[in-house]
């Protein structure tokens, strides 16, 4: 008889995107099976190439509408985990496409709550500083009070659907038992991550290795704190196991702001590009009245409670490993 297989059994929604699959690299080397669900509308199956060549694990992709995908799955199918990463992404598509963000993170977050239900299946759920809005506090920290602009100004349509998939996740594990965690990504940079959607930073060095001017939208004293991906993957299994984590909220981020236009400078620096910095308004970005945030700083009082966490990877360091995957063709949208 053959032995039973022990690998844990992790589904991962929006696995082929940025985070997602450096996620996958993580959890099949550590020993996992990991089932990938992605449409690839904004993610790319060649992201998952460095997972498939792993031994330790085993990867399975399924191309999948998701929300459809579990309406058609075996009510007898178990995960020993789910991490639900699949989302509308990026400023550029939230105010391009507010249908699209509104209806992706509200209909998948629901069914994958449905499918987390079954088996009562820990779930870890991924959420955003946006949900913040324009709160004037600083740093964020998970249990300050939300402020929107109002309805007519789309800028907001993201940050509002990902506060509808937290209550949702939280109401469920009040009401229903469900073992969930919300963590609240604060502007996640790395290798495979692409400016399409609007990414400050790889749209900084594309731009930069062309030699074409980097444009700093605002007057590019607003302020954000970046983190590398590879900072941020090996916390997310430690928080959806601890038992103590469940039916909480935990920023993850790095706390050590920069203005965007000491980001567009130091890509230069690091880069020796000759670009010029271009400041360019708001209103000729995006749409007439775009808001922003002056700034975005997380408090890590509560994950830095539950485990040792402490950013290592310098942002030179991800502007090099960016430009490197940009120059050989390796980023994908």
């Amino acid at each position: 008889m053959a032995a039973p297989d022990t690998k844990p059994h992790v589904l991962v929604t929006g696995g082929a995107g940025f985070i997602g699959s450096h996620l996958v690299e993580h959890l099949v080397a550590s020993g996992a099976h990991v089932t990938v669900v992605d449409d690839l509308s904004t993610g790319s199956l060649s992201n998952l190439a460095g997972a498939t060549a792993d031994a330790g694990g085993t990867l399975e992709f399924i191309h999948s509408d998701l929300a459809g995908w579990i309406e058609s799955l075996d009510s007898s199918v178990r995960f020993d985990r789910i991490i639900h990463l699949a989302a509308a992404v990026g400023v550029r598509l939230v105010v391009d496409d507010p249908i699209r963000t509104i209806e992706t993170n509200i209909y998948q977050t629901s069914a994958v709550l449905r499918l987390a239900l079954r088996h009562l299946t820990p779930l870890l759920l991924a959420s955003t500083s946006e949900v913040y809005g324009k709160g004037v506090k600083s740093p964020f920290s998970e249990e300050d009070d939300m402020t929107y602009g109002p309805t007519s100004r789309s800028r907001w349509s993201y940050a509002c659907s990902k506060a509808i998939d937290e209550y949702l996740a939280l109401a469920n594990h009040k009401d229903n038992g469900l073992p969930v965690t919300v963590v609240r990504f604060f502007n996640t940079v790395g290798p495979r991550q692409v400016g399409k959607y609007g990414m400050v930073l790889p749209r900084f060095i594309e731009r930069a290795l062309k030699g074409e001017p980097l444009e700093v939208y605002g007057d590019g004293l607003q302020s954000r704190c970046f983190i590398d991906v590879r900072d941020v993957v090996p916390v997310l299994s430690g928080l959806l196991d601890n038992p103590k984590c469940q039916g909480r909220i935990f920023n993850v981020g790095n706390d050590h702001p920069i203005s965007i236009l000491e980001l567009a400078n130091l890509v230069k620096e690091v880069l020796d590009s000759g670009s010029e910095i271009r400041i360019v308004p708001y209103e000729e970005a995006y749409t007439e009245g775009f808001e922003d945030l002056k700034v975005r700083v997380p408090d890590l009082t509560r994950i830095r409670s539950e485990m040792t966490f402490e950013p290592v990877t310098r942002l030179e360091t991800t502007i090099r490993d960016i430009s490197t995957t940009i120059k050989v063709g390796e980023v994908s949208s």
